[in-house]
């Protein structure tokens, strides 16, 4: 059954900056080659971050000069807020961005997954664990924390599944009807850039009429985009990263409170890929069961 169509897709190099838009790619096991193929270590307090410890990494982009490989890491090129830009390999990448995000990190393309040590989490900015995770997810006190446990267990003593700088599976699919929701819900801009998907649907409205986040049906199923299959795993809670500033988007709190009064906190599914084959835009989605 075909219910839309692929709107983008999009490709993170540097795990929590800014990323690049594609018009086609072969996904694999892992996704989409090259995709958060690099990441920044806390060198006070441990552990592979992100934009939840260090949001300036937000206001950076990262782009591949060269099409990179279906696992590993190649150089990327960043670009800094102010202009200048570098390898992310080179030499200095670890200064400009120790000195971007306020802190020591250093920098760091995939290791194999035996190297357990390398993704186990750092620790926390707060001793009281209700406190750290409101900080996480950018949750005021009366609003209710994530569900945690549908999550791998993994993920409880490792920053990302071992050997990828994923937050949890490949791929983050999101849907146009639910940012629109959203947008006609509040005052607040619900810019797809904030949520920093890796493939947009548009799902016809016959589908979708019943349910303004088509994607909450998902859960468990299977879809059907090119020559693609996707297993879709589990919702995505949303954190803190989604209200922050960058390149011409404000900062707005107001943001988290319209996610969680609109759609309990979460928007888009975790995808895995059973199948692997080509995506490209205009695709259409089928839903097999």
């Amino acid at each position: 059954m075909t219910i839309g169509n692929v709107t983008a897709l999009y490709r993170y190099p540097v795990k929590s900056m800014m990323g690049e838009a594609l018009e086609q790619v072969s996904l694999g096991e892992r996704g989409i080659p090259g995709d958060r193929a690099w990441a920044v270590r806390d060198e006070e307090r441990g552990g592979i971050r992100g934009g939840k410890r260090f949001p300036e990494l937000m206001k950076a982009r990262a782009r591949y000069l060269d099409p990179p490989p279906a696992e590993g890491s190649i150089s990327a090129e960043v670009e800094l807020p102010d202009g200048r830009s570098f390898a992310i390999d080179a030499p200095e990448a670890a200064g400009a961005l120790s000195d971007l995000v306020g802190g020591p990190v250093s920098v760091w393309p995939l290791v194999p997954a035996e190297n357990l040590e390398h993704y186990r989490r750092g620790k926390p900015i707060s001793e009281d664990m209700e406190q750290e995770l409101r900080r996480i997810f950018g949750r005021t006190e009366d609003e209710p924390l994530p569900d945690l446990s549908v999550f791998p267990e993994l993920l409880m003593t490792y920053e990302s599944p071992p050997g990828t700088y994923f937050d949890a599976f490949p791929l983050l699919i999101m849907t146009r009807n639910g940012l629109e929701h959203l947008q006609r819900s509040s005052d607040h801009q619900f810019d797809v850039r904030r949520f920093r998907p890796n493939i947009l649907l548009d799902i016809d409205d016959s589908f979708a009429e019943d349910e303004p986040f088509p994607e909450n049906a998902w859960t468990g199923r299977r879809l059907r985009i090119g020559a693609v299959t996707l297993q879709m795993e589990i919702a995505c809670p949303r954190c803190s990263m989604t209200t922050r500033a960058f390149a011409d988007l404000p900062s707005d709190p107001g943001i988290m409170r319209s996610l969680v009064k609109n759609a309990e906190g979460n928007l888009g599914m975790y995808a895995s890929v059973p199948e692997a084959g080509s995506i490209s835009v205009g695709d259409p989605v089928e839903l097999l069961d």
